[in-house]
């Protein structure tokens, strides 16, 4: 069985945009081909939303492209079902992380044993609750 690894929406435009900003502990888990490599579809949706806003520069990469972008570079995309969403209330609050893109992503990598890839310092709180987190 391989193993599995959620990135976080940062990571995904790093390797898309800024690849060097990735180290190397991450660049060779997200590279060996023995590991399966996900990305929530909520993470196109936060992407998407920021662009609209300004907040979020694509370097003339329209949002709508970013889902094929992933398939070619073999990252599967998980789409986040009703029960997901309908149950992740369920996941303790964490002071000063309140960002629901990122904690829908926690409860998916928690309920479905999954280890998110992800460099935000928040997602260090979530690990006392099941989050495997590299």
């Amino acid at each position: 069985m391989k193993n599995q690894y959620v990135i976080d929406t940062h990571i995904f435009l790093w390797l898309v945009f800024n690849p060097d900003k990735i180290n190397d502990k991450i660049r060779r888990l997200l590279e060996d081909k023995n590991n399966q490599v996900f990305i929530c579809n909520t993470s196109f949706w936060e992407i998407s939303i920021k662009y609209n806003l300004g907040k979020l520069d694509l370097n003339g990469v329209s949002p709508k492209e970013l889902p094929n972008i992933a398939i070619k570079m073999g990252i599967e995309i998980i789409q986040v079902n009703h029960d997901i969403m309908a149950n992740f209330y369920q996941l303790p609050k964490v002071e000063k992380h309140k960002d629901p893109f990122d904690r829908i992503m926690i409860y998916y990598c928690i309920y479905h044993k999954l280890t998110l890839v992800s460099i935000d310092d928040k997602c260090n709180e979530y690990q006392k609750f099941g989050l495997d987190l590299i």
